[in-house]
């Protein structure tokens, strides 16, 4: 992540700024911290996509394991169907319909838990993220003000 580099060379030229006599202020050089600062600016958006390919792509996901779901549903009442002719193929039919139907309902949980807990650190991270670098900034400004 670029800007987490950006981030640390900010602190870094922060760190190494002369102190200004009786305070806990610094000089520092105003044009290499507003690159910086646009440059920032520059990836955000980049960040910002790769968010919203992820909350896409836990959709998709969560699209398809109830694709999968259903097919794997229909497949056991399709199997149930052409078992009917006999009460004891009948019998098994039914539950074994239901066990299947009970593994593709965990299995869609499962991955929908899953893609839902993914898409949530990779968004949590990404907020973090975000927030350090607008504390950054802001905290930046205040000392150039």
């Amino acid at each position: 992540m670029e800007i987490f580099t950006l981030l640390e060379t900010l602190e870094e030229i922060l760190e190494r700024s002369k102190g200004v006599p009786f305070s806990n202020k610094g000089i520092v050089d105003k044009d290499e911290i507003l690159d910086i600062i646009r440059e920032i600016r520059l990836k955000l958006p980049d960040e910002l996509k790769q968010a919203k390919w992820v909350k896409e792509e836990r959709s998709r996901i969560i699209v398809e394991a109830k694709k999968e779901a259903e097919d794997i549903v229909k497949e056991a009442e399709n199997r149930i169907i052409s078992m009917i002719d006999e009460h004891e193929i009948t019998r098994k039919a039914y539950e074994q319909k239901a066990k299947i139907i009970e593994t593709a309902n965990e299995m869609a949980r499962e991955i929908s838990k899953g893609t839902k807990d993914y898409a949530d650190d990779v968004l949590g991270n990404l907020e973090n993220v975000l927030v350090d670098a607008l504390k950054t900034i802001q905290t930046n400004r205040n000392e150039l003000k």
